[in-house]
């Protein structure tokens, strides 16, 4: 009898806990239901369809005819993709500089010094402006006739002539890549600076004691600390390099000529200036599958710096 009255208990509470574990679940996916929706409308669906397209020749004025990978194909002659290509990752390649120039005022401005705070603001402001007005600002700089660059280069005779920075096939990439850089300094800063005051001060104070100079503290205590916090920034600055569209068409629209071309730009005039829809769409998968192998080699790398600190 005892047996049979515990048995029973046992599968009243199994029961109450099933339904209990049920209802969570329903709430759960209730609340989720909105956000997954929309994810799936305006991210899932357009990457599926575009993915579709780019096997297809189609446009607004024409119906779509299978071609397999005839777009694929094209883009392996196409000079213009090859250049912007190559031009993206040259912005790519600038996100390094500007974290190292980052993490020097991450150090200075972590320092003791009089009025840090208002050198942290000043840094900082760069990042929450627009886009757009960084590209106008920028581009008012670099003008050739009124741009403060080349007023102050005349001012201290560097230059006899003006230099036509956004008009120069040497100088139209530069620019923009300066721009960018500048732009992302004070993202940089307060995340290398938040790594920095992560940093236990009692390590700084045994390797002073043991005799360790200033350069040796920062090569053995502070790089390797902040490795997490230098590789986030390499994640998200290469991300945003890649996604600057904003910042060069403002800026240079791509030119003069293809020199400041990047993938972003390219897919705009392709699709929306040419009406090449199709081969957009298969330029934009190269260009995705590109994004999530850049992320996925970070990621992998990072970890595994991460893991190394860890085991020191």
């Amino acid at each position: 009898m005892v047996t049979a009255t515990v048995e029973a208990g046992r599968r009243h509470r199994s029961s109450f806990i099933a339904r209990k574990t049920t209802r969570q679940a329903v709430l759960i996916w209730c609340f989720l239901a909105p956000s997954l929706l929309i994810f799936l409308l305006y991210r899932i669906l357009p990457l599926a369809w575009n993915v579709i397209l780019s096997f297809q020749a189609w446009s607004p004025l024409r119906p779509a005819v299978w071609i397999g990978f005839d777009n694929y194909d094209e883009m392996l002659t196409d000079e213009v993709f090859w250049q912007s290509l190559w031009n993206t990752l040259y912005i790519i390649g600038s996100a390094p500089i500007g974290i190292a120039i980052a993490l020097a005022l991450a150090l200075l401005v972590n320092a003791d010094i009089r009025g840090r705070d208002v050198y942290r603001t000043a840094i900082f402001l760069s990042y929450p402006l627009m886009t757009v007005a960084v590209a106008i600002i920028w581009r008012w700089m670099f003008d050739e006739r009124v741009g403060l660059i080349n007023y102050v280069a005349r001012s201290l005779h560097l230059v006899d002539s003006p230099i036509q920075f956004l008009n120069s096939f040497t100088w139209a990439l530069p620019s923009v890549i300066a721009a960018n850089i500048w732009q992302m300094l004070g993202f940089y800063m307060i995340i290398l600076l938040t790594g920095l005051q992560n940093i236990p001060g009692n390590l700084y104070e045994a390797a002073e004691i043991d005799g360790a100079n200033a350069f040796r503290r920062f090569l053995r205590i502070t790089l390797p600390l902040l490795k997490p916090s230098i590789f986030l920034c390499f994640v998200i600055g290469m991300l945003n390099s890649v996604t600057s569209f904003d910042l060069v068409y403002v800026m240079t629209g791509g030119g003069p000529g293809r020199a400041t071309e990047i993938l972003v730009t390219y897919i705009y005039k392709l699709g929306f200036v040419q009406t090449r829809f199709d081969y957009a769409a298969a330029v934009t998968v190269v260009f995705f599958i590109m994004l999530i192998t850049i992320a996925w080699a970070a990621n992998r790398f990072s970890g595994g710096n991460a893991g190394a600190v860890e085991r020191d």
